[in-house]
């Protein structure tokens, strides 16, 4: 059976193929006194997944309400497939689907029924949904659970059949909202694979996520958000090199006293750092982790590469302690 993703080619639009398919320049919103977009530029191209990462309160959800019209920006400019939200949010919402932070089904509906009616505000016929709902069901494997209540279905079954939802109309754009949090590990990496089919596909993927792992796995590019600003933005190989290369040794709080005084600060790519409850130590090669280890007498929690949470703590102002 052919993926229910590439069923109709002719969908993938073929206007403006040089433009972005979102582009966001100095756009900013405040909520009463609380600035949660201030100037934010930004783009999405053609066939990328890009992922939206930073604190709570960053400004991530307010900019996926801004790009389908659920939220009214305050100024700047914004487009999608090279249309306004303000001013053509029908032509945008035809080629977009969302999988919001909430799954928002009707509970005491079944699983078939619920998507039915989804699939008539998508525009899609009776004679057309039924087709696609069973393939996309299949394709999820939930196609056992199309007359199921939906009260009666687990999380992870409510949060794949959002995404079932989203793709009904065989949408250019997904907008992912946190698509992953409080799922077991097995429907997360399934839910990964089903988003990186979509990709493959041409088709373009913006996920906003806490999982710094989710976002390595599935994103060509980040945009991490702060106090709704870009702090920074790149591949994640690229920002890990640049903004937290080598290794990192993690180890217990009360460690630091007798770690601190082995650091020599003039001693480029070495950091002495907090995550929680924990001492870290950067340094640029796993050996010099090693070697501070037999010197200092102690054993690390963890040795590891440097990754891409280190970067988001290192951009949000979590690290509360450096050296140097």
């Amino acid at each position: 059976m052919p993926s229910p993703l590439t069923m109709n080619p002719s969908a993938i639009t073929t206007d403006l193929p040089d433009a972005p398919i979102i582009q966001a320049r100095g756009v900013h919103k405040s909520f009463g006194n609380f600035q949660a977009l201030k100037s934010l530029d930004m783009e999405v191209r053609r066939g990328e997944c890009v992922g939206l990462l930073g604190p709570n309160g960053a400004g991530k959800s307010t900019f996926i309400g801004c790009l389908y019209g659920v939220v009214r920006r305050d100024g700047g400019e914004l487009n999608v497939f090279s249309h306004d939200p303000v001013h053509h949010p029908r032509a945008i919402k035809s080629r977009l689907g969302v999988v919001p932070q909430e799954n928002a089904l009707d509970d005491g509906l079944t699983v078939l029924e619920n998507m039915q009616i989804y699939a008539r505000f998508g525009g899609l016929s009776t004679s057309q949904a039924l087709p696609r709902i069973k393939e996309l069901l299949a394709y999820m494997s939930l196609d056992h659970k199309s007359e199921a209540i939906i009260k009666t279905l687990s999380g992870g079954m409510k949060r794949r059949l959002a995404f079932v939802r989203a793709l009904l109309a065989e949408p250019q754009l997904l907008l992912l909202d946190e698509p992953t949090t409080g799922l077991d590990p097995t429907v997360r990496h399934l839910l990964w694979e089903k988003v990186l089919s979509f990709k493959k596909t041409g088709k373009t993927v913006l996920v906003t996520t806490h999982y710094m792992h989710e976002a390595e796995i599935l994103c060509d590019r980040i945009v991490i958000l702060n106090k709704g600003e870009v702090a920074g933005a790149g591949t994640p190989k690229e920002m890990i090199e640049r903004l937290a290369p080598g290794y990192v040794g993690i180890f217990s709080q009360d460690s630091e006293p007798l770690l601190r005084p082995l650091l020599d600060p003039a001693r480029p790519g070495w950091e002495l750092f907090h995550q929680g409850q924990h001492c870290c130590i950067r340094a640029p090669q796993l050996e010099d982790l090693v070697a501070l280890q037999h010197s200092s007498g102690l054993t690390p929690l963890q040795l590891r590469p440097s990754n891409l949470e280190d970067v988001y703590l290192k951009l949000t102002g979590r690290e509360l302690d450096t050296n140097e």
